[in-house]
């Protein structure tokens, strides 16, 4: 969880960490971002002409992930995607602030699900679109293997169906080892099965973001409309199937809105004919690693519903409703 001390940086604290990058700089604010589960971010604003800049804090045991996040932005730098934080410094736990943290540029803009709400559908509908896009831009970055991304790519697999079995069976013993029903774990599982052959029809694995959902996304609002910035939070990046990266903005953020859902595709451009079913299957996997989440960490409020997503996704179809004749349609 994010840290108190963290949070509570002194203007002292944080000059020193802005000075590695900005010698003479003068700290005049330090204001609290949202940050994930395992870390804590802040915003350190500095007296002209020094612009603000973003630190993210890592505990001991998530280090690796500090490298991780430095490598995937550096990668996505590479391929031309600026629409990111561009890494300025990073400090082991021995630094200044006594954690191990990274000095970013600050992308402009606020978090989507700050203000989607507020939005009318053609607003929802340009933004849409533009995440689409940006999305497609990640999606040209290609990898070698299928698998979770580091600064390498660990246990990689060389085909996407040896990789989503494997993921599959390994959240599916979680699930279990959590608690989860029994029978709903036997029809995720016969749901991978009657689909497993969908796997096989990806044949190039891509840098996924693997969270890019509304409060990852950044805008901000122009004269002539908003306007998608950037996005952030790399921690869980993969190296998959493009389409698992739009199943999860739709599990997340899109949740079955058609404007969303139509304008993501339309920005993001051409997809494979069996897009939807494969999108299904990724879902799937998506609602099921987020119950796994939330259980392992004791938060039980979210599960119900989580489990309630799961059972409509793995519900066979009911024949009667599927045949016009016996429905008298």
């Amino acid at each position: 969880m994010p840290d108190a001390e963290v949070t509570a940086l002194s203007l002292r604290s944080a000059e020193a960490i802005v000075r590695r990058v900005h010698p003479g700089a003068s700290v005049t604010e330090v204001l609290t971002r949202t940050g994930g589960e395992l870390s804590t971010v802040v915003e350190i604003r500095c007296a002209p002409p020094v612009p603000p800049v973003i630190v993210k804090f890592y505990a001991e045991e998530w280090r690796w992930k500090q490298e991780k996040e430095v490598h995937v932005y550096h990668l996505l730098e590479q391929h031309g995607i600026r629409s990111v934080p561009t890494v300025l410094h990073t400090e082991a736990a021995d630094g200044p602030s006594g954690r191990a943290h990274t000095v970013m540029t600050r992308v402009e803009g606020q978090p989507l699900s700050a203000v989607a709400a507020s939005l009318d559908a053609a607003a929802i509908g340009g933004i849409y679109e533009q995440m689409g896009a940006l999305l497609a831009q990640v999606h040209r970055i290609p990898q070698e293997s299928y698998g979770y991304l580091t600064t390498h790519i660990l246990e990689p697999e060389s085909g996407n169906a040896d990789y989503m079995q494997r993921q599959f069976a390994k959240k599916l013993g979680e699930f279990a080892q959590l608690g989860g029903d029994p029978s709903l774990g036997d029809a995720i599982a016969a749901k991978v099965r009657d689909g497993s052959g969908l796997f096989d029809r990806c044949s190039q694995p891509m840098l996924c973001h693997n969270d890019f959902h509304e409060g990852n996304v950044l805008v901000r609002r122009r004269t002539d409309g908003w306007e998608v910035t950037g996005f952030i939070d790399v921690e869980n990046a993969v190296a998959a199937d493009p389409l698992i990266d739009l199943a999860k903005t739709e599990y997340y953020s899109i949740r079955g809105d058609r404007l969303k859902g139509a304008a993501l595709r339309r920005g993001y451009g051409a997809l494979p004919a069996d897009w939807a079913e494969r999108t299904e299957l990724y879902r799937l996997y998506h609602a099921l690693e987020l119950w796994d989440w939330f259980a392992s960490i004791g938060r039980t409020d979210p599960l119900p519903g989580i489990a309630e997503d799961l059972v409509r996704m793995t519900a066979r179809p009911d024949p009667q409703a599927q045949d016009p004749q016996a429905t008298g349609v």
